[in-house]
């Protein structure tokens, strides 16, 4: 009976500690990687910008071998864009347009994964020393609520990572 008081005395203090907490996160959480990739700009960039490359340097396209993809009609550039289904639950299903893009210098991209609101991305192009450097990142409302803000803290841990594979995938194809 007494450890059963503990624990609810822990979560007493535990759950208005987490929602005060969350009040301070931002509703707005950011992942970004940035690369230098040893090319140059006019090849890195034709890599993002015509979606049917994706296929050889996207981390997530190359974790199910037997996903369907569907591509719109334009093929590269703003409206560009392409649709996945995946059994495998770490793809799901999903979408990638492009919504700008400005020629060796950014990429805008808007992407949904599974259910989830429409999430803003981008791909900055910025030559260098050794050849292109390369900035991918997105910007994900998470909402005013603690449980959606407690989880955007996770972001970067789940798809950072995914984001440094398909930037060496990236450097790997263009070499």
């Amino acid at each position: 009976m007494q450890a059963l008081f503990i624990i609810l005395g822990a979560l007493g203090v535990l759950i208005p500690g987490l929602f005060i907490v969350s009040m301070f996160l931002p509703a707005t959480v950011k992942v970004v990687r940035v690369r230098a990739i040893p090319a140059s700009l006019s090849v890195v960039f034709d890599q993002v910008n015509i979606l049917r490359n994706w296929e050889k340097w996207s981390p997530w396209l190359q974790v199910d071998p037997k996903i369907k993809l569907s591509y719109n009609d334009k093929k590269s550039g703003t409206g560009a864009g392409y649709q996945w289904i995946s059994r495998n639950r770490k793809v799901g299903k999903g979408s990638v347009t492009i919504t700008a893009s400005r020629p060796y210098k950014q990429i805008t991209i808007e992407m949904q994964f599974m259910e989830s609101k429409a999430t803003k991305g981008y791909f900055r192009f910025e030559p260098s020393g050794v050849g292109t450097h390369v900035t991918w990142g997105i910007a994900m409302e998470v909402g005013r609520y603690p449980a959606g803000k407690i989880r955007g803290l996770m972001l970067d841990k789940l798809i950072g990572r995914d984001f440094e594979k398909g930037l060496e995938n990236l450097e790997k194809l263009v070499k």
